[in-house]
């Protein structure tokens, strides 16, 4: 089974993209620490490491006081993390190469240094485990565990950092546009998601966003569905979500489609409702809105329309380094929506036993709007054509 080669008109640019500083983040890191009530930082999340410093390794722990700032890794990244660091311009970031005893040291010498005394761990990243190893260290009476320091910073994304989700973005659309005629040649939901991720790594990602959803027929009305051996046949919803990964950054859209006809009965109004609940919410992206209000926008079409019990989940999320990342776009969102917000607007409507539709873009809020770095067709029919 295979693809007839047509003009993709998703496909990405290969300009260059403007490098990635991290120049001034540390600085605003450290001008929140009255607020979090610490005087030095201990950052085991990963993506904060680079978000901090521009490392990418898979091994770091960043400790930042007022005046230091500590990178330890392990001795597969000393080169690596030299070149990430000075490339990204983190001026004043020691680098310290050992095993994890040397780490260790290294991580309590800079604290000794500036005597700090009350040290924040990251709350939702330290295991209890971790959080025992860093009180022996150093002492169970300075810790206090810290939410948000570095994430809160990471939700105002700069020019560079939206560069490469819109890239991202035009990957997964190109990829999308490249395999869809396979749906209607009978092939599973398993073969679809791999030829769509193998289309998005031959397009330029890094890896997949997160693991490709492929939903047909009944199957479409699980939010999460596992891509399994059931065939896509005609007259199927099937729900498509997926993304690209390009330099560390993600994408995120979801399309439903019908496959080869025009859907029937209560699964039509589904499709109109959710439609119209995600196109309401992604025009109400803008500087100062609540982004519970951009929840209560979608979800009052589909309440309005007789669904509310069968939308279960927020209407969505920002996306970054990680693909679920502040701000929260839900009834528990706090929120306000800025510029240089990346944000989700994915309504969904799923009825056991019968199936189900989800829409989903990823926008950039703007100064004056938002506008979409998700970008391929929302005709239900896509480009199945061959």
């Amino acid at each position: 089974m295979t693809t007839t080669a047509r003009a993709n008109p998703y496909s990405p640019a290969t300009a260059p993209l403007p490098e990635i500083t991290v120049t001034g983040r540390l600085d605003r890191l450290r001008a929140a620490f009255d607020e979090h009530e610490i005087d030095a930082l201990v950052v085991t999340t990963l993506p904060n490491v680079r978000y901090l410093t521009g490392f990418s390794g898979s091994a770091a722990v960043l400790i930042v006081t007022q005046d230091l700032a500590v990178l330890t890794t392990d001795g597969r990244y000393r080169t690596q993390s030299a070149e990430q660091v000075q490339r990204a311009g983190a001026a004043g970031v020691d680098i310290a190469i050992g095993a994890g005893t040397e780490q260790r040291q290294a991580a309590l010498a800079a604290l000794e240094a500036v005597d700090a005394g009350r040290i924040g761990l990251e709350a939702g990243n330290v295991t209890w485990s971790g959080q025992r190893s860093w009180a022996d260290l150093l002492g169970g009476d300075k810790l206090v565990p810290t939410t948000n320091a570095v994430e809160a910073l990471r939700e105002r994304k700069d020019a560079a950092e939206i560069a490469r989700m819109e890239r991202a973005a035009a990957i997964a659309d190109a990829a999308l546009f490249e395999v869809l005629p396979l749906m209607s040649q009978g092939v599973t939901e398993e073969h679809f998601a791999l030829e769509l991720d193998t289309a998005m790594r031959r397009g330029g990602a890094e890896s997949t966003a997160f693991e490709t959803i492929v939903a047909a027929g009944e199957n479409s009305a699980k939010p999460h569905h596992h891509p399994g051996s059931r065939r896509i046949n005609g007259g199927d919803p099937v729900v498509v979500d997926f993304g690209a990964t390009f330099d560390g950054y993600r994408s995120d859209m979801t399309r439903t489609f019908c496959v080869d006809a025009e859907p029937q009965g209560e699964l039509a109004r589904i499709f109109e409702v959710v439609q119209t609940s995600q196109a309401a919410g992604a025009a109400a992206v803008r500087p100062g809105i609540a982004a519970k209000e951009v929840d209560d926008i979608c979800r009052r079409i589909i309440t309005d329309a007789g669904w509310a019990e069968r939308f279960e989940h927020g209407t969505g999320h920002g996306v970054g380094l990680d693909i679920h990342e502040a701000p929260t776009v839900s009834q528990l969102g706090t929120a306000i929506l800025a510029p240089g917000f990346v944000v989700t607007v994915e309504p969904g409507v799923y009825v056991p036993g019968h199936g189900g539709v989800r829409v989903e873009d990823t926008l950039v809020v703007t100064e004056d709007g938002a506008r979409p770095l998700t970008r391929f067709t929302k005709d239900i029919h896509g480009s199945l054509d061959q």
